[in-house]
């Protein structure tokens, strides 16, 4: 049996829930961007994508530069106070796509083998 349960993935990173003795552990989401892993709580998870929706509204005007979202200008806060990411626009998308993809893969899951079961 796998260790893990994937949630999503894409070309910069993937989500998952760890399992232990069989049992998968949802109170915790594993996400991997890049090199970096963070454990993160629902709650945190959904700050994560605060943070990324903030930084993509004062960062999305790239139209004059000569870089064209490719540089790593601008500093990602994250829901761990002492770690900020350096990133491009294009990662900027691509950890938005992954923190987006996950949250909607969960509540899809909890809808259709929750409530939505009725």
């Amino acid at each position: 049996m796998q260790p893990i349960k994937q949630i999503y993935y894409n070309d910069s990173g993937t989500s998952f829930f760890w399992r232990k003795e069989n049992e998968v552990l949802t109170d915790k989401v594993q996400l991997i961007f890049r090199e970096t892993g963070f454990y993160l709580s629902r709650q945190e998870l959904k700050l994560f994508q605060s943070c990324i929706d903030e930084s993509y509204n004062q960062n999305s005007n790239c139209s004059d530069c000569a870089l064209k979202n490719t540089c790593h200008k601008f500093l990602l806060k994250t829901p761990c106070t002492q770690i900020d990411l350096a990133v491009s626009m294009q990662e900027l998308k691509a950890v938005k796509d992954l923190v987006e993809g996950t949250l909607f893969k969960i509540n899809l899951d909890e809808y259709l083998y929750g409530e939505g079961m009725n």
